[in-house]
């Protein structure tokens, strides 16, 4: 997709109009700190939503002239394919490592759904059927926004916290989605013990490690996942989509493992021999699975 100018890009050989982006929408807040997303709207939507997390190593600049998350390439990127097909995106901030670990992000990306569905007739889509797709650290966000309960609150004085943070299709690209594989992780913020037998399994630092690691939550009602990942990804194995892959099919989750020879970590996975055309097969998924009743 590039631009042409008059409002019009060239999106698959065909012409389409620009997309019209609402920039800082406030979809919660925290100790005062306001949470933001942007939401680029299709010129011609179909009535599905896409929660976009864009990867960052779980981590944000400190600086007050840092620029969002939210509007980074990578977020751009893919909002634009999916965007071009009919799909409201939503991108977003969250909190971010070095000031906040495990659970912040999670909580804030469960909070972005919730706000998006309690508002779905004001973005107009399907409050039903909402997507998320991530990379990375991000994918590992939205993979945990596919397996988690995200049962809302019903006593919750605030009618978005009542909401359903769980999504109906999760495209996920080069995500760590167990933790446990690492002696450190700096999104837990904690250093897992030494050896592997149950007095490691008992400590906190396995406990919570594992909490934060989505293949520990797969059940037999999570949504269709669709896994990228390079081969030669030095950041992320690829061994961790793999055994997610098994982990959702052993449960009966129905899931595609894309891999991408040759490629490295980042959103165009560098070096890759002939890569797929892993946009199209993005939009794609979403179109195959997320307006199933």
């Amino acid at each position: 997709m590039r631009a042409l100018g008059l409002g019009l890009w060239l999106v698959g050989g065909c012409l389409a109009a620009e997309p019209v982006v609402e920039s800082n929408v406030v979809y919660g807040m925290y100790s005062g700190a306001a949470l933001l997303l942007d939401v680029h709207k299709p010129a011609n939507p179909n009535g599905y939503g896409i929660i976009y997390v864009s990867g960052s190593g779980w981590t944000a600049p400190m600086a007050y002239s840092a620029p969002p998350l939210k509007s980074n390439e990578q977020s751009l990127l893919y909002a634009k394919p999916l965007v071009a097909a009919g799909y409201t995106v939503f991108s977003l901030n969250h909190r971010a490592l070095p000031r906040f670990h495990y659970p912040a992000a999670v909580e804030d990306v469960q909070r972005a759904v919730r706000f998006v569905r309690h508002n779905a007739a004001r973005f107009g889509i399907r409050a039903d059927r909402i997507g998320a797709a991530g990379g990375s650290s991000g994918g590992h966000l939205v993979s945990m926004l596919g397996t988690l309960d995200g049962k809302g609150n019903a006593n919750d004085p605030d009618p978005v916290e009542r909401e359903s943070a769980k999504v109906q299709c999760v495209a996920a690209r080069a995500a760590p989605t167990d933790l446990l594989k690492a002696a450190s992780n700096p999104f837990v913020g904690m250093r897992l013990p030494a050896g592997d037998g149950d007095a490691q399994r008992s400590t906190i630092e396995y406990r919570t490690t594992a909490e934060a690691s989505p293949i520990t939550h797969v059940t037999a009602d999570d949504p269709p996942f669709l896994l990228t990942h390079g081969d030669k990804d030095g950041t992320v194995p690829y061994a961790q989509s793999e055994e997610f892959e098994k982990a959702l099919r052993g449960a009966g989750v129905a899931v595609k493992l894309i891999r991408v020879e040759g490629g490295g970590h980042g959103p165009t996975f560098p070096g890759a021999v002939n890569p797929p055309d892993y946009m199209g097969e993005m939009v794609a998924w979403f179109n195959r699975y997320l307006p199933r009743q």
